[in-house]
């Protein structure tokens, strides 16, 4: 059902004012004043701005049920509290009052209505309002008197059906405007298409407007769901031109019966005695409701389409439903006389029958459409966890920017920290965070090469100064923020190391000590103390212990190799590297020792092979 052409005026337009009653600013008042008729309400706060509309079957009653009592809702409450005036307007029917809602809400989109998610993108087929029409993929409604089919959750979808009726019908796809002038004065030259025979060429004349207009109502069909109605005509064509034996023709109007048919198969069938109905299902949560459509025509489910609906005031479900089926018969044109629905609401849908079925095909039909909508609901949920993340992560960085007082957000940033048990195997880690999470595969340890005994502080300035060295030698982006696991002492070491690189002020850097977790700077000797529960100092403690982490395995790795394969170390010319390549291959020493050269040469090489191998040997003399 469409609104009256006054009523669709006033909404485009708002230019007749007189349709709101407004009756001054006792709200009291106001609502005495109320007419008992259907129509739609809005509620207006102190800054004359909409932000509750609502439909009534009785505009008083329902206004007033807000003023009576304090609602268990929060949210009501609130609402009713910022309410400074009431604007309404009167509508012939529920119905009237139903569309004329859903329109302003999308219109106003007041802040206390419920939001709807609607991609507008999704896309179309459009039959374009022209002398011999275009069939074609669109996102964008025009409106221009085109026919449009849709809207389609998968573009893949619809170029198939566009493929299948390039199939089966010869259309024109050329942008010419083709006027009897045009047509007659032969203006128009035959394209690539019509020699591949694609087209038959209407631009010459080569094709009546009738005949191609056959085509285009039998598309119509199709993409209603009439497929059968289709396919009758087809095979009475093609037993016509059998009967004058016109049989080459025959056969491709067979072809084109068998290509329908294939696509028929891959519509869901439900049974053929549902004919022509549409079936809404709804599953919500706290805050959002999704709403599952499903188009059957002739026993196949021919068409689906999913809506999220965001809660503005904890809507029921039985509120939400009616809006949603308006919504969304209004978007694709329903013509069904029957709507088959989980639950039962009040909602007067005129003419239309509403269902709601206990057992039947009927009711397996709603479970499949319900099915979709906990599908739908499950892929929107886990789109805006994964936004989520995204945000939290944001908003961890900008904290840690603003607690550490740094210049810019650290995406990038990179801890250090030294192990080593009495001055034994001492090594370094350093790990990498980016966009506040760890980057593994940007991890780094360190052997200590020019640091004899216990020296933390020369420790920290030898791994500081190789780590930045060879990322400028290799233009590497540097971090935005350096910690370093330790007080002041380790501090200036790798500030030490980083003033040799000409770095040292270019490159923010901290200290953090494990005692109270202070927090230390370049050239300060007061700490930095963070609130302990802060995302800030937890970033800074979680980034510090996983480089401790990273550097113990590491450690712990180098021990339990030297104790393992102590024997391998003593071979002159095999280093760690070498060693550890083939303790993953073959596990232990007694099988390294049992392989023969061309063995080990397949895992380091001919050279180092043959050390290995002369080693072994020259122990067995």
């Amino acid at each position: 059902m469409e609104l009256n052409s006054d009523l669709q005026n006033f909404i485009l337009n708002e230019k007749v004012n007189l349709m709101f009653n407004k009756v001054g600013k006792d709200l009291n008042a106001i609502v005495s004043f109320l007419p008992e008729n259907p129509g739609v309400y809005q509620f207006i706060n102190s800054q004359e701005k909409i932000i509750y509309v609502g439909k009534a079957k009785n505009i008083k009653k329902r206004v007033s049920s807000y003023f009576q009592k304090n609602h268990e809702n929060a949210k009501i409450n609130i609402l009713v509290g910022k309410i400074c005036d009431i604007r309404y307007i009167v509508v012939e029917s529920e119905q009237d009052a139903l569309l004329l809602e859903n329109n302003l809400i999308k219109k106003l989109q007041p802040r206390y209505n419920v939001l709807l998610k609607d991609d507008k993108s999704f896309p179309w087929i459009c039959i374009k309002n022209e002398r011999f029409p275009r069939v074609f993929l669109t996102r964008s409604l025009i409106n221009d008197g085109s026919q449009y089919f849709g809207p389609y959750t998968s573009a893949r979808m619809v170029r198939v059906i566009l493929e299948l009726i390039r199939q089966l019908y010869h259309l024109r796809t050329c942008c010419y405007k083709l006027s009897d002038e045009n047509i007659s004065g032969r203006k128009i030259k035959v394209c690539l298409e019509y020699h591949l025979g694609n087209c038959k060429a209407p631009c010459t004349g080569n094709q009546s407007v009738e005949d191609y207009n056959i085509s285009i109502e039998q598309i119509k069909s199709i993409l209603k769901g009439n497929i059968n109605s289709v396919i009758c005509y087809l095979k009475n064509w093609m037993t016509e031109l059998s009967n004058l034996y016109r049989f080459e023709e025959a056969g491709i109007v067979k072809e084109k019966i068998h290509l329908l048919e294939k696509f028929q198969s891959k519509s869901t069938v439900v049974t053929p005695s549902i004919k022509h109905v549409d079936v809404f299902s709804i599953v919500d949560d706290n805050k959002n409701a999704f709403v599952n459509f499903m188009k059957v025509m002739n026993g196949a489910v021919v068409q689906s389409h999913s809506i999220q609906l965001i809660k503005r005031i904890e809507e029921t479900r039985e509120d939400l439903l009616p809006f949603a089926i308006t919504e969304i018969r209004q978007l694709i044109h329903s013509e069904a006389a029957e709507i088959i629905i989980p639950f039962t609401v009040d909602f007067n849908m005129g003419t239309v029958k509403i269902t709601v079925p206990q057992r039947g095909e009927k009711k397996k039909l709603l479970e499949l459409s319900q099915r979709n909508a906990r599908q739908y609901q499950k892929e929107m949920l886990r789109d805006q966890a994964n936004a989520s993340k995204i945000n939290h992560s944001q908003r961890i960085l900008e904290n840690i920017k603003n607690d550490l007082h740094l210049t810019e957000i650290p995406v990038h940033v990179e801890c250090f920290d030294n192990s080593n048990i009495q001055g034994s195997n001492p090594v370094a880690a350093c790990v990498v965070f980016n966009n506040g999470k760890p980057s593994r595969k940007d991890y780094r340890h360190y052997n200590i090469k020019t640091v004899k005994g216990i020296n933390d502080f020369a420790s920290i300035k030898e791994v500081v100064y190789r780590r930045y060295s060879r990322m400028i030698n290799e233009n590497n982006t540097l971090p935005q923020l350096i910690v370093i696991d330790g007080g002041k002492g380790q501090l200036n070491s790798a500030l030490s190391a980083l003033e040799e690189l000409g770095l040292r002020g270019k490159l923010p850097v901290i200290g953090i000590a494990k005692k109270l977790e202070e927090i230390y700077y370049a050239d300060d000797p007061v700490p930095l103390y963070i609130d302990k529960k802060s995302e800030t100092l937890k970033f800074i403690q979680q980034i510090r212990n996983e480089a401790h982490r990273f550097g113990i395995s590491f450690h712990r790795l180098k021990r339990s190799k030297e104790f393992i394969s102590s024997e391998l170390y003593g071979i002159q010319g095999i280093g760690d590297k070498i060693i550890q390549k083939l303790f993953t291959e073959f596990k232990s020493v007694g099988n390294i020792k049992n392989c023969t050269e061309e063995e080990l040469s397949k895992i380091i090489g001919k050279s180092k092979s043959r050390l290995v191998k002369d080693y072994f040997n020259k122990k067995l003399i």
